[in-house]
């Protein structure tokens, strides 16, 4: 559950904030008249992002066997690499983010109702799409029995409910939030995410005998820490902790880590602040 929580907490907190930029600024601007318009626009990225997911399980269900491991091990797969640079673009670019969606806003009134509506169906489909790559990926990285996936998805539903709770508080100004402070953090934990989502892919893909080297087992912990039961069950849902990993998965696991965690850290640019959903839109990040 935790995995997927934080996950859909994120994306749906920075789905939220986009959504609170457009209508700050057609509130500066005297254009709510076009609210609505977004707000459809919105509608229609969930619905898409909800079939799309839909797909995703589904298509996942039919396959059996090897074919189920090399799926499953590459939707986990593509899901950390869209995870490390959805981290990694928003380090870059969070700081631009209320400048260029206030001059797609601009462009898009010129264009009418439509334009409006499709811009406010991209910028979230994007986040909708992820979020059902992510918690997939999730839902089958930290399961240990049939009721996991099922927990995960719990989690999901959560983290967007309280990301949609947080959005329109930030919006009518009735919280303030450190949005700088809470994308590094999440950014940092979501990494480990991703580094066990990493492990379980190499795991799934030598189970395949797509990976045959380094199979051995490099560890196991399971008679003090088995992933299927206490302590163990949490770590295993929070970050895809496993008992007895190969030799490529601890390799894997640790080298994501090292690298992305080496450049996580660096000096970052300034991200998008509590300032760019402000009601008046009036200040600046």
């Amino acid at each position: 559950m935790g995995a997927a929580f934080l996950i859909t907490l994120r994306e749906g907190l920075e789905a939220a904030l986009i959504l609170s930029i457009l209508l700050a600024y057609l509130r500066l601007i005297d254009r709510m008249d076009r609210a609505r318009t977004i707000w459809l626009g919105a509608a229609a990225a969930a619905v898409v992002s909800l079939i799309v997911g839909t797909i995703i399980f589904g298509v996942g269900a039919e396959f059996e066997g090897t074919a189920e491991e090399v799926f499953e091990g590459l939707v986990s797969l593509t899901a950390v690499g869209v995870l490390t640079w959805m981290v990694f673009w928003m380090r870059r670019q969070g700081a631009r983010m209320r400048t260029d969606l206030q001059e797609r806003v601009d462009s898009a009134l010129v264009g009418g109702g439509l334009a409006l509506a499709g811009l406010a169906f991209a910028v979230v489909v994007r986040e909708g799409i992820e979020t059902a790559l992510f918690v997939f990926a999730a839902a089958k990285a930290t399961a240990v029995e049939s009721g996991g996936a099922s927990e995960q998805l719990l989690g999901a539903t959560l983290g967007l409910v309280a990301a949609g709770a947080i959005g329109a508080l930030l919006y009518r100004g009735a919280v303030t939030l450190n949005i700088r402070a809470f994308f590094k953090i999440t950014g940092a934990l979501i990494l480990v995410v991703a580094a066990g989502l990493l492990a379980f892919s190499v795991h799934e893909l030598q189970e395949a005998g797509w990976l045959p080297f380094l199979t051995a087992q490099a560890y196991d912990t399971s008679a003090a820490l088995p992933h299927d039961s206490g302590l163990g069950a949490i770590l295993h849902a929070l970050i895809g902790y496993n008992a007895t990993p190969s030799v490529l998965e601890v390799v894997a696991w640790a080298g994501y880590l090292i690298v992305t965690g080496t450049l996580y850290l660096r000096r970052q640019p300034a991200l998008v602040s509590s300032a760019a959903v402000a009601p008046d839109g009036s200040r600046e990040p």
